[in-house]
């Protein structure tokens, strides 16, 4: 069984269309990879995400039955949800008011560990026997059932 953790971010002061531009490069990558990722993406909420991420790694090495490995650790979701909108008003010509909305996003990242692959070595032929392809009987192929002198 993979143990999962994740870690919110609320109230992040930016849209939460910006914000999953950003989540789309992380979603899926290794722990590692997608800090290296972050690290170099010109958004300003690159390094808000990088918090999240971090945060998120830290909630994972403190649950029950996490192996400790973090090279196994992996991006398993990542997503923006709008927050709430601040409402002001600007000034425009003529007595009149423009409304500016100033938006925020809430980040969510989960991260899970990585299940290990298990390999047969059993001597049935099957992968992991350490049979190559020569090695094994060729098999015969299928035929319709008809003969050549049915065919002509």
């Amino acid at each position: 069984m993979a143990v999962e953790a994740h870690a919110i971010a609320r109230g992040i002061r930016t849209s939460a269309q910006k914000a999953g531009l950003v989540c789309t490069l992380i979603r899926g990558k290794n722990v590692n990879q997608a800090l290296a990722t972050l690290q170099f993406t010109p958004k300003t909420i690159a390094r808000e995400l990088a918090k999240v991420l971090r945060s998120a790694v830290a909630n994972i090495q403190q649950a029950d039955g996490f192996g400790g490995d973090v090279e196994r650790l992996y991006v398993s979701a990542c997503y923006a949800n709008q927050g709430q909108s601040a409402k002001r008003v600007r000034p425009a010509p003529m007595g009149r008011a423009y409304r500016v909305v100033k938006r925020t996003a809430h980040l969510t990242v989960k991260v899970s560990e990585r299940p290990l692959k298990i390999v047969a070595t059993g001597g049935d032929g099957k992968a992991g026997d350490g049979k190559s392809a020569a090695a094994r009987p060729a098999r015969a192929k299928k035929t319709s059932g008809k003969t050549a002198a049915a065919k002509a």
